[in-house]
């Protein structure tokens, strides 16, 4: 998560209240974007995305992978 430039806020804020989309094996996806306007890797960007894919465990989500972009 840390290594990819998500923190765990906004990883809760889109699950929570981003779009939701079909991931593979069954998973859920959770989509979101979130205001950057900052540097990451030497580069500026204006938009961060989020992505979580996740699995329904009893009444909880558990966190598989987080994917982010920047643009």
């Amino acid at each position: 998560m840390t290594e990819r430039g998500a923190t765990e806020n906004e990883i809760v804020a889109t699950v929570e209240s981003g779009e939701t989309f079909p991931a593979k094996f069954g998973r859920t996806g959770f989509r979101r974007n979130f205001h950057f306007d900052s540097v990451w890797r030497n580069r500026q960007y204006s938009t961060k995305q989020i992505e979580a894919i996740v699995v329904k465990e009893n009444n909880d989500w558990i966190v598989v992978t987080v994917i982010t972009r920047y643009f």
